[in-house]
This record gives structure tokens, sequence and C-alpha cells, in this order.
């Protein structure tokens, strides 16, 4: 098979309704290299990158409220640094690029994915969401 490792995905297609920044980036732990009391950040297996974290909220409205926020890895050598907040909105929007998705089984027994993205930046435009939430509601 073609196809293995993470999937290359494009922002729309993991968050066609677009997401906010609802947590902070932090960094994710090396289970396997970390000791008691020595804290070792992730490094991604296939660059070498430190691994960083975000909570987003998802904001397709047809979600469960368990299933609306998520973590997504970002592979970045310093930490990242949110977009900045825009006036008058509870949550600052975000976008991604660079995603990749990797399927897994949790601990539910369900199919889920761990997202990965290269750079996090605030939204360029809504063009591409507003298309589909347009097509969504016709």
């Amino acid at each position: 098979m073609a196809l293995q490792g993470p999937i290359p995905v494009t922002f729309d297609m993991v968050f066609p309704h677009g997401c906010y920044v609802v947590g902070e980036v932090e960094q994710v732990k090396d289970f396997d290299a970390s000791t008691n009391g020595r804290f070792v950040q992730a490094r991604d297996k296939q660059t070498g990158e430190l691994v960083w974290q975000v909570a987003v909220m998802d904001a397709d409205p047809t979600l469960k409220p368990a299933q609306k926020t998520v973590a997504v890895k970002i592979l970045a050598p310093v930490q990242p640094v949110p977009p900045a907040p825009m006036a008058g909105l509870p949550f600052t929007p975000v976008e991604f690029d660079g995603i990749s998705v990797t399927p897994y089984v949790n601990q539910a027994g369900r199919l889920a994915y761990s997202i990965r993205v290269r750079e996090m930046r605030a939204p360029r435009s809504s063009g591409g969401r507003a298309a589909a939430q347009a097509k969504d509601a016709a």
C-alpha cells in the first residue's frame, strides 16, 4: 500500500467550520524518556522536531459537546505562539498548515485521529468555510 504513516490533509477537511484556541500551548511529555522529577519533551519520530500541544474547539455545530475540544500537536523548534485575540470574540480563531492525521483505536475501542501540524496562524479568510457553510445550508 502506498499510503503509510500520517495522512496529509487540509485545514478545511479537518475543521470545515473553523476552530478556536481554548488552551495554552504546552510541551508534550515523552513518557519513555521522562523519569520521576525529570521531564523530557517529546520529539517527532520522523522529523526530530519538538512536539507541542494546544487544545482547540471545533466550531462544527453538529458535534456533541464531548467531541468539540480536541488536542492539536504542533511540530516546531520553539514554542508556537497563538494568534492575537480578536475583539468581541470569547475565543481566538486559529488555522493550521501542514496538517496530517494518524488514525488509531482509542481506549474505548473507537476510531480516533491524532492531528499534527507544522504551523499555527491567524485565519487568512473565511472563504473556504463560508462556501462550505452556504452549501450545507442549501
